[in-house]
């Protein structure tokens, strides 16, 4: 009689790069979160991607580095999806705000740099990095000159981050 062997198929789960990242970085160390769970439940449906599985997790850079940089304008967040990080910072999208979300992408290009180099390494490269996704009603007009100087830092304001459109 033969033998039959039982299946040894093993899933696979995919490694995520922000976690070790996260993990190397004083600041942060041990706030990475699966999925979407690093986010403010009411900031979670302004992130859509086609596939979740790809989701593999975020961190919540504003509330973890609160208590380091008590005065400056942290931004929000990382989000690992597809082996890339990108940086989403969720905010009013009025014009009187521009100011505001330039300060908080210095900051973030600065600590990154400075203080979790690890994750500037994974920072997304086939698409965009940094994105600023707006609250309430967006009041700045493509062709202003709010948008360009928003263009010359590489932030594109969006009512939904939609991996797929950006």
């Amino acid at each position: 009689m033969a033998k039959i062997k039982k299946n040894t198929f093993q899933a696979t789960v995919q490694e995520s790069h922000l976690e070790k990242a996260v993990n190397a970085t004083p600041d942060v160390n041990g706030h990475f979160h699966k999925g979407l769970g690093a986010l403010k439940a009411n900031d979670k449906d302004k992130i859509s991607v086609p596939d979740t599985s790809k989701l593999t997790g975020s961190l919540d850079i504003d509330t973890t580095t609160r208590n380091l940089y008590p005065e400056e304008t942290r931004w929000d967040y990382a989000i690992e999806y597809n082996n890339e990080t990108f940086f989403i910072e969720i905010h009013p999208g009025s014009t009187g705000e521009i100011t505001k979300v330039i300060s908080k992408l210095n900051w973030l290009k600065n600590w990154l740099k400075t203080k979790a180099p690890e994750i500037n390494k994974i920072k997304a490269v086939s698409k965009p990095a940094y994105h600023w996704v707006f609250t309430n009603k967006y009041s700045i007009l493509p062709s202003s000159k709010y948008a360009l100087i928003l263009s010359k830092h590489g932030i594109k304001p969006v009512k939904v981050w939609e991996y797929d459109k950006i």
